[in-house]
């Protein structure tokens, strides 16, 4: 029986919510490791759909309890608001099915303020990264920078006026030198004896939760936010979010330790999509890049932003592969391609005439490179809802073949459409 964790292979958007609701039928816990509500996960179930940003996917299945974990940032309002939202759906958040890490760290209205005062002026200058303006960023600089609010601070008021003064005083500097008005202690304050109520009941020491269920045996499912692609390590940077969001970060965000991490899934995209600025070697500005932002529907959950969208790309899910450790993966929207004469998948790059098979650190660099691409036939038959490769055509099947072969990792789960039943299973992640 092994723990499994799921992250996405690309620039995010990789139909991770699908997965994990599917997989999350298997699991007993689903675990929150990183990001923050930047995130966005659609799960349709029963012809209902459910968007969540914060909250793992698993919470919307009775029977399972879900875990915010440390590394992820939270905005208490945002996680409160997300809560309301699924109670009028009829799913009801409590402390039985949700726990929330003491020791996460807190997003506050200063830090949104903040993430799009910085955003505005890069805009003017021509240097934006393309921030969802939500405060993600400001508030892991105040975790890493030590000087964060944390969830455990909000059950000790008689330090947490210190610790807010000490916040203060890095983030009014910054916004005198930035221009704009200082933060009242008063004000912040407010702000989180208004919240504390509401979350301090999910609060728990996550990291001695989760080893007492792995001892008993429970099926914990790990459940990252954006891709691989985002990573602020391993990503496109400076274009990246600002965490961790390959797999080796569902041992620090969460507490356990990374031998228990059993099976890396990748959820990996049939072709490639990418929201907000920063390289994209195989992006198409053609009809056909817009035939597969209508077919697939590329709006993001959260913003409502077009992605771009592009060839499936082999050197950098290649790459993926590697940093994840990923053990198979779960390739989804197949079905979008149908139709289309040709597929092409960049197999490399080349830069200033040398070919290179993988994507470089430096940005200038990667504005340089040029894809290489394999061409393969595509299929006319239908896709949609296929349960079983028999259903597949024999070009869907080739196609789904030479992935395999170009990023060096099997195929585990193939989704066919947004219903979490139109999915061929090859590997239970839980079983392998």
């Amino acid at each position: 029986m092994a723990n499994v964790v799921v992250v996405g292979s690309q620039w995010g958007d990789e139909g991770k919510g699908k997965i994990v609701d599917w997989l999350s039928e298997r699991a007993d816990i689903v675990v929150r490791f990183q990001g923050g509500h930047n995130a966005g996960h659609t799960l349709v179930i029963d012809g209902v759909s459910y968007k969540l940003s914060l909250l793992p996917s698993g919470v919307v299945r009775p029977g399972k309890l879900a875990i915010i974990g440390n590394g992820v940032v939270i905005d208490p309002h945002a996680l409160v608001a997300e809560i309301d939202k699924l109670a009028v759906q009829g799913v009801a958040i409590t402390p039985e099915n949700l726990r929330v890490a003491d020791n996460a760290t807190l997003i506050l209205s200063l830090h949104r303020e903040l993430d799009g005062i910085r955003e505005d002026a890069a805009s003017n200058s021509g240097t934006k990264i393309g921030t969802t303006r939500r405060g993600i960023g400001p508030a892991y600089e105040d975790k890493v920078g030590r000087r964060a609010i944390r969830v455990t601070d909000l059950a000790d008021p008689g330090s947490l006026g210190m610790k807010v003064d000490r916040l203060l005083t890095h983030h009014n500097a910054l916004r005198r030198g930035l221009g704009e008005a200082e933060v009242s202690h008063e004000a912040i304050m407010a702000e989180l004896t208004s919240v504390a109520e509401k979350i301090l009941p999910f609060s728990d020491t996550v990291w001695a939760l989760l080893d007492r269920e792995r001892r008993r045996g429970a099926r914990i499912l790990f459940e990252g936010a954006q891709g691989t692609l985002l990573d602020v390590d391993h990503g496109t940077y400076p274009f990246v979010t600002s965490s961790n969001t390959v797999a080796g970060q569902a041992a620090a965000g969460s507490g356990m330790g990374p031998g228990s991490l059993n099976y890396v899934l990748g959820i990996t995209k049939a072709y490639t999509t990418r929201v907000g600025e920063g390289p994209f070697p195989t992006e198409l500005t053609d009809e056909v890049g817009q035939f597969l932002g209508e077919r697939g529907h590329e709006f993001g959950t959260v913003t409502g932003r077009k992605r771009r969208c592009g060839w499936f790309d082999a050197a950098l899910v290649r790459q993926s592969v590697a940093t994840n450790g990923i053990t198979g993966i779960a390739l989804t929207k197949l079905d979008v391609l149908d139709g289309l004469d040709e597929l092409k998948i960049c197999t490399g790059y080349t830069l200033d005439g040398v070919e290179i098979d993988h994507l470089p650190a430096g940005q200038a660099a990667q504005a340089r490179i040029k894809p290489v691409y394999i061409t393969l036939e595509g299929w006319k038959e239908s896709t949609v809802g296929a349960r079983k490769w028999a259903d597949l055509p024999a070009q869907a099947i080739k196609y789904v073949r030479q992935v395999e072969e170009l990023i060096g990792a099997p195929v585990s789960l193939l989704s066919t459409s947004p219903e979490r039943d139109d999915t061929i299973l090859v590997t239970d992640p839980f079983e392998d």
